[in-house]
């Protein structure tokens, strides 16, 4: 079995090292500065963050009711220092031991407070959404084939709009110019157009700007037959700052039926009699919030998900999870990166770490000539499909 090196957070000058030394520090300064927290939990706040750019791994406390699975995930790492630890583990426990810090779990004034909802809140009612919601009202005049296209591409670039990338994003990023490196939609498509009764499943990555176009892709799906049933996978707590919950799911479907345009409100009324129904669910398991790669998918979640016409995997830390946070050679097969996976998998993402499979040859050459940071920019983007099965 190919393999390659891990990606480690703690290598000067690599973007996993910076995530850690100027990613989190931006955050730590925003959370404590949208919400009220008192100086208990704002003092367990600037311990994580001096503790995880300077400090070794400490271990939950014992009331913590993950306690003992933490301990299992981080069996050998607890006691040494962070920047040892595998990027996609460190980072996963980061964002744990925020919420920790926060109160998020414990009986008290905090409990079940998003620490990233003011960020979320403010960019889902924002100008840029109005602008998006508007320009839903140009769908009807589309032929089928173009809107499917759009609605395609509109949900994968939406994953630029991710809240923790932007904290340290260049002002003005939203006007980078953006390019396809792999572009395997036509057997998306045939793969759903060839089955009778197409289940389709959608691991959401973030909410607002993000979610908005899932959710309308979604909607497209159901209302042209291209499935008959969706799931959509969500986290069963907020993660990443900008992570989908039930809650934000919820909060998007909203702001669809109260948009002034027609075709907005026609969209959310549809996704929420859809789900009345039950040709749209939303769900959630625990292993969404786990520092682990997909090929370690638990069994329950593996059998929930088998049987799906397609799983659709979006965006970066999902992407990781699949194809494995190691420094591949971007040459290598996706499907040999990702056929562990239970379902047919088709991956929408836009490039905002390191890792990457799946690319021709010459399209590396010239990226790599660029002398850009082309796998980190968020300027490139890719579809890739993989319908082999373990």
């Amino acid at each position: 079995m190919p393999t390659a090196p891990v990606i480690l957070s703690g290598v000067p000058g690599s973007f996993a090292w910076g995530v850690f030394h100027e990613r989190h520090p931006k955050l730590i300064r925003q959370v404590l500065d949208a919400l009220p927290y008192g100086p208990t939990q704002r003092a367990a706040v600037e311990d994580l963050l001096a503790e995880s750019t300077s400090g070794v791994l400490q271990p939950l406390g014992p009331d913590a009711h993950d306690h003992q699975q933490w301990l299992a995930w981080g069996e050998g790492r607890f006691g040494r220092p962070w920047g040892e630890a595998p990027f996609l583990w460190a980072e996963s426990y980061f964002y744990r031991r925020l919420l920790e810090a926060t109160g998020y779990f414990r009986p008290g004034t905090w409990q079940g407070i998003d620490p990233f909802a003011p960020f979320k809140n403010a960019e889902l009612a924002g100008p840029a959404v109005d602008a998006e919601l508007a320009a839903l009202g140009d769908l009807p005049a589309l032929s089928a084939e173009k809107r499917a296209e759009v609605l395609l591409a509109s949900a994968l670039w939406g994953n630029r709009a991710d809240l923790s990338f932007q904290i340290t994003a260049p002002a003005g990023d939203d006007t980078r110019p953006s390019a396809l490196i792999a572009d395997d939609s036509p057997l998306l498509w045939s793969t759903l157009a060839a089955a009778s009764t197409p289940r389709v499943c959608v691991i959401a990555d973030n909410a607002g700007r993000e979610l908005l176009p899932d959710l309308v892709l979604v909607d497209h799906l159901l209302t042209s037959g291209l499935a008959t049933e969706a799931v959509l996978y969500v986290k069963p707590f907020p993660y990443y700052v900008s992570d989908a919950t039930t809650a934000d799911v919820l909060a998007t479907v909203r702001r669809l039926r109260a948009a002034p345009g027609q075709e907005a409100e026609a969209t959310g009324r549809r996704l929420w009699q859809a789900m009345n129904n039950g040709t749209l669910t939303v769900r959630t398991h625990p292993f969404f919030c786990a520092p682990l790669p997909f090929h370690a998918m638990p069994a329950d979640l593996r059998a929930e998900l088998a049987g799906a016409t397609l799983t659709i995997v979006k965006g970066d830390l999902n992407y990781r999870r699949l194809v494995g946070d190691q420094l591949w050679d971007p040459t290598a097969p996706f499907a040999e990166r990702a056929g562990h996976f239970p379902t047919p998998v088709a991956a929408l993402r836009t490039l905002k770490s390191d890792v990457v499979v799946g690319l021709d040859g010459a399209v590396v050459a010239r990226l790599d000539a660029t002398g850009e940071h082309w796998r980190t920019s968020g300027t490139y983007g890719l579809v890739q499909v993989a319908r082999n099965l373990p």
